[in-house]
């Protein structure tokens, strides 16, 4: 855990939603500069299979404390990491919502899998969750099942 001002706090965090990367990932990259230490495919991919990680087993303690919403969110997390972590992996970077769904549908279509596409659009509504609440606790549960078959799914890919 990072202890930051509030007035950082909050444009880190507008940031990370104006261009599409988690809070972690524009830390990483700050760092990396300050640091002189270049982000090279293979610690990209590292950041985000770690981050996919993390994400998935806090997205598993939102659901045993019962908070829906956050266990949506950080399901959702876990999902666009590991395909940010495939994209890396072909010295691609994905900047964007748009930019996700896009690598996902090729990866579905190259790979003949249509359930990479069902269950990416599962994750892609416990997003929508995490802005609107209205999914039933069975609903966000079994989406967090389907993420956790996702990232499972491309990480094999890997």
């Amino acid at each position: 855990m990072v202890i930051l001002p509030k007035r950082i706090e909050d444009r880190l965090k507008e940031e990370s939603e104006r261009i599409g990367a988690s809070e972690e990932e524009l830390i990483v990259e700050a760092l990396s500069k300050i640091l002189n230490e270049p982000l090279d495919p293979d610690t990209r991919v590292e950041m985000h299979l770690k981050l996919s990680e993390k994400y998935l087993k806090d997205a598993e303690a939102f659901l045993t404390k019962g908070d829906y919403v956050q266990a949506s969110e950080k399901a959702w997390g876990a999902a666009s990491q590991i395909v940010k972590a495939l994209a890396a992996r072909e010295g691609r970077e994905i900047r964007s919502h748009g930019e996700l769904h896009r690598y996902v549908a090729e990866l579905s279509k190259k790979k003949g899998d249509r359930e990479i596409m069902r269950l990416w659009f599962s994750a892609t509504s416990l997003h929508q969750n995490f802005y609107e609440n209205w999914f039933p606790e069975e609903a966000v549960m079994s989406g967090v099942e389907d993420v956790k078959s996702f990232v499972e799914k491309l990480r094999k890919l890997l």
